[in-house]
């Protein structure tokens, strides 16, 4: 039995381990949001409300029954089941049976199923919208850890050079070549590199710690898999942003909601005005009672009572609005004033999108400008660098120079990454905004 435990211990120790050690996918971080957000989670009740709307509208035009019983007890003067009256204690029983059917209301129950059917054609695009929403959000924090991964790998080779310079130096100062100071200051820039690892590695924390959240997840941080983020198709620049932004239009949740809304208010007019027409119902029902004299002994027996008493009606009602204080008319304009408010509403979420890909675009231009000078800027500094360590190497310059030139070289690998980072992800919007899926598979 000890044994047994044991197993199970390791096996629970080994499968915490994996938890511990799993490695995340763009795509798994993007699919496991979509499926746990709890926003999204929210949305979809909200469809599956809109979805109960369109079954009640349907069961209006199906008729309604109703049953109804009592029991009295009648004390002193009361009326017979013949009608006539005595006084006596009676006790008695009523029963009944309704239904009606709405024969004409203006149309307002076929506006009112067209319009639920419109709701949830409108929380569709509501959801879709907030699923695109949280996969860029998601996209963008993935490329931040891999942005904050790789500066830690330039930090890391940065200390490995000065550390490598430290050892060069220390044996030119054992060998007396070199004075003491200049082991000094080598240790000093080795110091600083260790510092900037430090500062790299609470980012790259701090950014796994942001997608943790956004997926979220119990974990304070999570690892993701490493991937080559290179820049290589650029083609959405050399469309022209009107073309993007018309492909946007036809085709994104957000203005498919708008133009939905419009929709669902042109049926509220239609509702409101239903309120002048007549309406037209049938009305059906049958009852019957049963009453017992307290002290009678010959009486009619209760199923006979209800068979005797039993009456049935049908008749149809029409009811005609003459005057209602001006409630049907102001309604009739409030749902026309919300009408206009609703196709302000789709102006202004066109004018949105148009302004948002008129700034991703401007600022993927920028980006892919400043990533072009970016890696010119580490070829050059590169350069420079393998310069000066070969002249530092054979003494020709100081280690104070030497430095300032490998923190140029630090300074331009890290713009290179931040450049690059900010241009795959601004180039993604772009292309997201252009029809191109946010992850593709």
């Amino acid at each position: 039995m000890r044994t047994l435990f044991v197993i199970i211990g390791l096996n629970l120790l080994n499968v915490a381990n994996a938890q511990e050690t799993k490695v995340w996918t763009l795509q798994e971080c993007v699919n496991y949001a979509l499926e746990n957000n709890i926003s999204i989670k929210q949305s979809e009740l909200d469809k599956n409300i809109a979805i109960q709307d369109v079954k009640a509208a349907k069961w209006k035009f199906a008729p309604n029954l109703n049953a109804n019983a009592s029991h009295n007890y009648n004390f002193g003067s009361s009326i017979t089941a013949s009608g006539a009256r005595a006084s006596a204690d009676f006790q008695s029983n009523n029963f009944g049976l309704n239904s009606s059917v709405n024969l004409f209301n203006g149309f307002a129950n076929i506006h009112t199923l067209k319009q639920s059917k419109i709701g949830v054609e409108a929380q569709e695009a509501a959801l879709a919208k907030m699923r695109n929403d949280i996969s860029l959000n998601v996209v963008n924090g993935y490329l931040q850890v891999l942005f904050a991964k790789e500066q830690v790998k330039v930090a890391q080779s940065q200390v490995a050079i000065s550390e490598a310079q430290v050892a060069r130096i220390e044996e030119l100062v054992n060998a007396g070549s070199l004075a003491e100071g200049d082991l000094f200051n080598v240790k000093s820039n080795l110091a600083t590199d260790q510092q900037s690892l430090v500062v790299a590695q609470n980012t790259q924390m701090m950014a796994s710690l942001r997608l943790a959240q956004l997926l979220q997840l119990k974990e304070a941080n999570i690892d993701v898999q490493d991937v080559s983020v290179e820049v290589t198709d650029q083609v959405i620049l050399s469309n022209d942003v009107m073309e993007i932004y018309d492909k946007a239009n036809a085709t994104f949740p957000e203005i498919k909601q708008a133009e939905l809304n419009i929709e669902s208010a042109k049926q509220s007019v239609k509702i409101s005005r239903a309120s002048f027409y007549p309406s037209l119902s049938l009305n059906m029902g049958m009852s019957t009672v049963y009453q017992h004299r307290q002290g009678m002994t010959d009486f009619i027996t209760f199923s006979d009572q209800l068979d005797q008493n039993l009456g049935k009606s049908i008749g149809v009602s029409l009811n005609v609005p003459i005057f209602n204080r001006y409630q049907f008319r102001t309604n009739v304009n409030k749902s026309k004033i919300n009408y206009l408010r609703t196709e302000y509403l789709l102006e202004g979420e066109r004018l949105r999108l148009r302004e948002t890909i008129q700034t991703a675009y401007t600022n993927a231009k920028a980006a892919s400008k400043s990533y072009e000078a970016s890696k010119t800027s580490v070829e050059a500094q590169t350069k420079a660098f393998n310069y000066a360590d070969e002249r530092y190497k054979a003494g020709a310059i100081n280690s104070f120079d030497f430095n300032q030139t490998k923190n140029n070289l630090l300074n331009a690998q890290s713009q290179l990454i931040r450049s690059k980072y900010d241009f795959v992800f601004k180039l993604k919007v772009l292309e997201f905004y252009s029809g191109v899926p946010i992850v593709i598979e």
